[in-house]
């Protein structure tokens, strides 16, 4: 006697997934020729600056202010995490810049584009949260310049830029995750759209004549 088989809500998932992301597509072993110029470079850059990012961060989160104004290591940490930051942005701008001019968004990419779009966006304010975080002078000059504007543009009941607690959740929690969860989104697009060839490599559109002239 066979037991009966139920479709589970696991199956049904695990099915639209590997239909959603094919391993093969997922994790190629080709890419196109034209993959290999410098232009295609800078988001992967900008992807290994955010891990350093992440995971310096995650050491000065778990060490406090106290360890990263005052012990030598701290500061190194503390440098690390700053210059990743810089790297991050340089790298994420060019690539953001690059996919522009390009049209990235040609053949069904709308998505992608526009998830690397507010991803860049979001990391704006994880950076300036990242400021708030330092406790020290530059983080008061920088909390006490904004709250005006953030009072006058309505949001200042619920972004206290003066309240360490908060713009440190927000800096260490909330938009780090945010970031994370859209730049794999953004990844997993890639993998499974493509990575969008430049704009001489794009077939032309084919020409079909019908007898009363030539459409596209």
């Amino acid at each position: 006697m066979t037991t009966p088989v139920v479709d589970t809500w696991t199956g049904r998932l695990r099915r639209r997934a590997v239909e959603a992301l094919p391993p093969e597509e997922l994790l190629p072993d080709r890419q196109p020729a034209y993959v290999a110029s410098w232009v295609y470079v800078f988001g992967v850059l900008a992807l290994a600056a955010l891990v350093v990012v992440i995971a310096s961060g995650c050491i000065l989160a778990l060490e406090g202010p106290s360890w990263w104004h005052l012990s030598n290591i701290g500061h190194f940490f503390n440098s690390l995490h700053l210059w990743s930051v810089e790297l991050f942005f340089f790298f994420m701008v060019v690539h953001l810049w690059a996919k522009f001019f390009m049209a990235a968004w040609r053949g069904h990419r709308q998505m992608t584009w526009t998830t690397g779009a507010v991803a860049f966006v979001v990391s704006i304010g994880a950076a300036f949260t990242g400021y708030l975080s330092q406790q020290n002078f530059a983080s008061q000059w920088v909390g006490v310049s904004a709250k005006d504007g953030l009072n006058a543009a309505g949001v200042g009941a619920y972004f206290n830029v003066l309240n360490f607690g908060q713009m440190f959740t927000w800096h260490v929690v909330l938009l780090p995750l945010s970031i994370v969860a859209l730049v794999v989104g953004h990844i997993l697009l890639v993998r499974k759209h493509g990575v969008v060839p430049p704009l001489e490599a794009t077939p032309p559109p084919t020409s079909v004549n019908d007898g009363g002239g030539v459409t596209s």
